[in-house]
């Protein structure tokens, strides 16, 4: 197995840092890194926007729910859907069709992408990090303080540094859960699951010295049924996202 590989496969959310600055020549190889990721027609409808206001920081860690390590992080950044450059930049295209939700769709994935390619770069600079999808909690306090556009909207933050802690890995799904081939067959995921679930506790179990006992279901259960975010959805069509 060649490294690249191995360094994929290497993944755990890290949250607590040595107390030492991501030097800025490695915040400029991981943006750099970012902007070769793969975009939806090269449109590259993203921004990424470093938090450096410590203030602005502690507003972004009270909306998503007490995260800490949003202040702690030595580099926090926050990755957002962009659609506001593309309608002041593009010639000969009806305003109205950014507000189309394909176009939403494609400014997400392009963030996403972005960011993912972001945080491989980091971990191979010798950084550790997490997302933080919790800024979603309240987009308007987040979209306020960072002084979003109209059609630009806040996908998700992540914290960056040199890792103080090891926490472990989480197992990932079966393969053959979340892998088909020529369509989409969940005949045996149910069994499958079952055993995962049981495996998860065990994690749980010994991570926690027995005070965490639940399984994967359990967890996710609770964490969808805490975090509703039901309000999203209203936040996007006020941004100009989604009209159609």
């Amino acid at each position: 197995m060649n490294q690249i590989i191995e360094l994929l496969k290497s993944h755990m959310s890290i949250r607590k840092y040595q107390e030492k600055p991501v030097e800025e020549e490695k915040v400029q190889a991981i943006i750099e890194a970012a902007q070769w990721s793969s975009t939806s027609s090269y449109f590259q409808a993203y921004t990424i926007i470093n938090v450096k206001d410590l203030n602005k920081r502690r507003v972004i860690s009270e909306a998503a729910g007490g995260q800490q390590w949003v202040v702690e992080a030595p580099l926090f950044l926050v990755f957002c859907a962009d659609l506001h450059r593309s309608k002041e930049s593009w010639e000969n295209v009806d305003p109205r069709v950014f507000s189309n939700t394909e176009m939403f769709i494609t400014a997400t994935v392009d963030a996403a992408l972005a960011a993912q390619k972001a945080f491989i770069a980091a971990q191979s600079l010798g950084l550790g990090g997490v997302y933080i999808g919790g800024i979603r909690n309240d987009l308007r306090k987040i979209s306020e303080i960072l002084n979003l556009p109209e059609l630009v909207y806040p996908v998700f933050g992540m914290c960056l540094g040199y890792p103080a802690e090891t926490p472990g890995q989480k197992a990932r799904l079966p393969q053959e859960v979340i892998y088909k081939v020529d369509g989409y067959d969940d005949s045996r995921d149910k069994s499958l699951i079952n055993s995962y679930n049981e495996k998860i506790r065990q994690y749980y179990i010994d991570r926690t010295n027995g005070k965490v006992r639940e399984t994967w279901s359990e967890r996710c259960g609770k964490m969808m049924m805490a975090k509703t975010r039901d309000d999203v959805g209203d936040f996007i069509k006020e941004k100009g996202f989604c009209a159609k």
